[in-house]
């Protein structure tokens, strides 16, 4: 059995709504850094077993929010052992805007794992750019690296477009799927 794990931070709901989509499709376990950085030891430990690891954040600024940057950080102690080396690895992102630099925070999330020697999973979806595209296909962001998502900032977590949270479905499911071909060969 894969073992699949998503860690996230949340500021406002809206990527824990997008964390569960991945979750769902990728049959993973849901671990969420606090509102001080911080995951409890568990967590560390349910990261450490896990064959992959989809990493997700808002994005604030053009990057990922302080609360992931400080459990990147941490994740240096990992690092230095190389715990998590050869794992395969996924990320999302989300912001208010269309583009709001989510590629630039997503790229960040790709960096860390590629500093943990881990193998990332890119979205693997055509992107929906015709005139007939609509904010509820499946990648109408147009992600390559990760999946991109957009949480109009006047809305809830309820009302992110239908074509993104499919689209972090189906990347949960992508990487879940890669990593148990990589365990098994």
């Amino acid at each position: 059995m894969t073992k699949v794990a998503v860690v996230f931070h949340s500021g406002y709901g809206h990527t824990k709504r997008v964390a569960e989509y991945v979750a769902k499709g990728a049959g993973a376990d849901l671990l969420e850094i606090d509102a001080e950085g911080n995951l409890p030891e568990s967590a560390w430990e349910t990261l450490g077993a896990a064959d992959a690891i989809i990493f997700g954040s808002p994005t604030y600024m053009g990057n990922v929010s302080w609360q992931f940057k400080k459990f990147a950080d941490a994740s240096s102690k990992v690092w230095f052992a190389r715990g998590w080396q050869d794992k395969v690895f996924g990320g999302f992102v989300n912001s208010a805007s269309l583009n709001g630099d989510k590629q630039v925070a997503l790229i960040s999330l790709q960096t860390l794992a590629s500093q943990h020697g881990g193998i990332w999973v890119s979205l693997g979806l055509m992107p929906s750019n015709t005139k007939a595209a609509q904010r509820t296909d499946i990648n109408n962001l147009g992600g390559s690296v990760g999946a991109l998502v957009q949480s109009p900032s006047d809305v809830g977590a309820d009302e992110i477009p239908q074509g993104d949270l499919d689209t972090a479905e189906a990347y949960g499911k992508r990487v879940a799927v890669i990593a148990a071909r990589l365990k098994t060969a």
